[in-house]
């Protein structure tokens, strides 16, 4: 099992695609008894798709959306400071890294709308507090459950997809934690299906017949017998229906061949099949730069660029992406100035991005002001629970006050 601390010391790492399979079979069985114990949730008043993508370890916002006309800038960053002749001017004050061209090219057609120093208040500077703060949409950190996951079980799953969210990776992102009813988690699609006895290869196909049969012989009224049923019925057609649209999607854009851009090409075959994808949630990691940050940061912002432009330019030619929202985090931001290792320390505020057809883009937040630091740090100008309001309320049309647990101004950002 990868731990979070693992995540954050792999450079450059994003979890491989595939599914495991039994979140499956716990989704069917709480699916058959759901009508009894949980009522009929409410759902998304409409078939729109949110995909977030985690930039875990702490990304240098600083680097990534850059203050280039503020002299103070290459004053507290003398050796890291991005030179002129790489960045990507979006206004007269604010660039993108030059690595972020993939993502600059959807900027210009109005498809990104970049969230300037986004926190909270007293924010921590520890990962693992940082990333479940964001993860539970709670500073307190009195809530356990994931910001998403009331969107999982009640929102997006009610009418029981087996396929209607998928979390990438070898365990269920903390964010997506824990609904009665587990959402798949994606993590190698050769092992989303019942495997053979590596001794036996020739007998998977028996295999898999007697385990029908072992499910057709336990009948009603034995207890349980109805999940059971659903249970294998769920597991089978979920299996057939991810290997058949995955091994046979056609997309005339051609994706990196990067983790984090092959898990989009994923999502992006899910949402062409059809098959009630409301929600995806991808991981990439190794932003925790605190020495030589210059080779690290930039090769990961090209991987995310080329990602999103790839996914993106996809949708469009698959006639999905007004029905896309995707979203970035990362726990916090980097300090302003550098350090003697040319990298940065844990940070406060950031920048995310909202990108897709349905985005008013542009500018939204502070520039970052480098003349009023809070003992180093950035101060935010956009709570981070105001991008979730205005992905819950005006993107899933939902009721964030129950999600967030009070309301929280929305922007402008999100039609």
């Amino acid at each position: 099992m990868i731990s979070r601390r693992d995540l954050l010391q792999t450079s450059g790492a994003v979890i491989p695609v595939g599914m495991f399979l039994p979140s499956v079979f716990s989704r069917a069985i709480d699916q058959a008894g759901r009508q009894t114990l949980y009522g009929n949730p409410g759902q998304v008043a409409n078939a729109r798709t949110l995909i977030v993508v985690q930039m875990a370890g702490g990304n240098d916002g600083l680097n990534t959306v850059i203050p280039y006309t503020d002299g103070r800038y290459h004053d507290l960053r003398p050796v890291i400071g991005v030179p002129d002749s790489q960045l990507l001017p979006i206004s007269d004050r604010i660039a993108l890294h030059g690595e972020l061209a993939g993502l600059k090219a959807l900027y210009d057609r109005g498809k990104v709308a970049v969230m300037q120093t986004v926190g909270y208040d007293n924010p921590s500077l520890s990962h693992f507090q940082a990333m479940d703060i964001w993860e539970t949409a709670d500073p307190e950190l009195r809530r356990r459950d994931g910001w998403l996951s009331t969107l999982v079980e009640g929102k997006v799953d009610a009418k029981g997809h087996p396929i209607g969210s998928l979390s990438l990776g070898p365990t269920l992102a903390p964010a997506l934690c824990c609904p009665p009813t587990p959402p798949p988690t994606v993590n190698n699609l050769g092992g989303y299906k019942l495997l053979p006895d590596p001794q036996f290869p020739k007998t998977a196909v028996a295999r898999e017949d007697a385990l029908v049969r072992l499910y057709q012989s336990y009948q009603a009224p034995a207890p349980y017998a109805a999940i059971l049923e659903s249970t294998a019925d769920a597991a089978r057609m979920s299996s057939a229906q991810m290997q058949q649209f995955a091994n046979s999607y056609q997309s005339t854009v051609t994706y990196p061949q990067t983790p984090v851009a092959q898990g989009l090409k994923l999502f992006a075959a899910t949402l062409k099949a059809g098959v009630g994808l409301r929600l995806g949630y991808v991981v990439l990691g190794g932003f925790d730069t605190h020495a030589q940050q210059l080779n690290q940061q930039p090769k990961l912002l090209r991987q995310l660029g080329d990602a999103l432009n790839a996914f993106t330019t996809d949708l469009e030619a698959q006639g999905l992406d007004k029905d896309v929202l995707t979203m970035t985090w990362s726990e916090f931001g980097r300090r302003v100035q550098e350090n003697a290792s040319n990298g940065t320390d844990h940070g406060t505020a950031a920048p995310l991005f909202l990108i897709g057809s349905g985005v008013k883009g542009g500018l939204y937040g502070d520039v970052p002001d480098l003349a009023t630091l809070d003992d180093g740090n950035l101060r935010h100008s956009i709570d981070f629970r105001s991008v979730y309001a205005t992905v819950i309320e005006r993107w899933l049309q939902a009721d964030s006050r129950p999600i967030l647990g009070s309301a929280y101004p929305t922007l402008a950002a999100v039609g």
